[in-house]
């Protein structure tokens, strides 16, 4: 995964706890679940989210999908 990559299609768990409205350990609660899948940095091992998959999600929570 390049900086570039990561950057267009991947967000933090921040960033995407952000746009869903909900807490960081909530995402992660989510993660351990199995209800939303993380990536996982290469080099530090942090959480990134799929940039479509938090929207797809947004969606559902919002009851627009």
């Amino acid at each position: 995964m390049n900086q570039a990559t990561t950057q267009s299609n991947y967000l933090t768990i921040a960033e995407a706890a952000s746009q869903l409205g909900v807490s960081v350990p909530t995402l992660r609660n989510w993660d351990r679940q199995g209800k939303l899948t993380a990536r996982r940095h290469p080099i530090n091992g942090y959480r990134m989210y799929d940039r479509a998959e938090i929207v797809r999600l947004k969606k559902m929570i919002e009851g627009t999908a």
